[in-house]
């Protein structure tokens, strides 16, 4: 997983890695959840991934629009 970079240093977000058609996302409490276009649509995957690179309001999407849209294989590192 890449690290994400955190502009705002306030972020739930701590990691981050992409593939073609989803996004994992580490939270600062260890979880890591994996957002698909079946589960939160391609659009919505595709900002993610932008604002993921960008460094700046990944978890506020997340919070704002995807809220629950996540695979139920999530883990705990």
């Amino acid at each position: 997983m890449k690290p994400y970079k955190n502009s705002s240093g306030n972020s739930g977000v701590t990691a981050y890695e992409t593939d073609k058609t989803c996004i994992r996302v580490k939270f600062v409490e260890g979880s890591v959840y994996t957002y698909s276009y079946k589960s939160a649509g391609r659009k919505h995957i595709e900002h993610m991934k932008l604002l993921a690179a960008k460094g700046k309001g990944l978890a506020s999407y997340i919070n704002q629009y995807i809220k629950d849209k996540f695979e139920h294989d999530f883990t705990r590192i």
